[in-house]
C-alpha cells in the first residue's frame, strides 16, 4: 500500500468529503437506528462543518480515501464523523486519522478528545478503545428512550 497523507480538509473539498462520508457510512457492518445522519451530509452541511471547527482527509496517491471532522466542544476536541471507505479499510487508515486528531488537541493545547459512537458497532468501539478511549457516558438520540450511542474519551495528558 502506498503512504497515507494526512492532510487538513478545505471548502474545495466538501462535496468529495461529504460523498466520502455518504459511502462509508452506508457500508456499515451493521443497521442503526436510528439511521447514521451522515447518509444525509451534503457539501453544504460539510462545508458548515468544516468552517465550524475543521477536518482532516487521508490520500493515498493523492485520492481521498478517509474523513474526520472536529470541533471544539465542552473543553475537548470532539471528532466526528470518522470514516474510511470499504475497499480501503483494515489498513490503518482510521489509525492516521485519528493521530491527526490527537495532532490536532495538542496543536490547539486541548487535553482531552471525545467521539460519540454507536452502540451496536462493536468493531467501532475497539477500535477506538485500541487508540486509547475510554467509556464515559451513553447517550439518546431525539425522538429515542433508551441509549443509541455511547461517549468516549481520551486525555492527553
Amino acid at each position: 500500500m502506498a503512504a497515507v497523507r494526512i492532510r487538513p480538509l478545505t471548502f474545495g473539498d466538501a462535496a468529495a468529503a461529504a460523498s466520502l462520508i455518504r459511502e462509508a457510512f452506508a457500508a456499515q457492518s451493521r443497521a442503526t437506528d436510528p439511521p447514521p445522519g451522515a447518509l444525509g451530509e451534503t457539501a453544504v452541511s460539510l462545508a458548515a462543518k468544516l468552517a465550524a471547527g475543521g477536518g482532516g482527509g487521508a490520500e493515498i496517491d493523492g485520492a481521498l480515501v478517509g474523513v474526520m471532522l472536529w470541533a471544539e466542544k465542552e473543553a475537548a476536541l470532539h471528532l466526528g464523523r470518522v470514516c474510511v471507505l470499504p475497499g480501503w479499510r483494515g489498513q490503518g487508515i482510521a489509525r492516521a486519522l485519528l493521530a491527526a486528531g490527537e495532532a490536532e488537541a495538542r496543536r490547539r493545547a486541548i487535553a482531552t478528545m471525545t467521539l460519540r459512537v454507536r452502540l451496536t458497532l462493536d468493531e467501532n468501539q475497539r477500535l477506538f478503545a485500541a487508540f486509547g478511549f475510554a467509556p464515559v457516558g451513553q447517550g439518546a438520540h431525539r425522538g429515542y428512550s433508551a441509549p443509541t450511542f455511547m461517549v468516549m474519551e481520551k486525555r492527553l495528558d
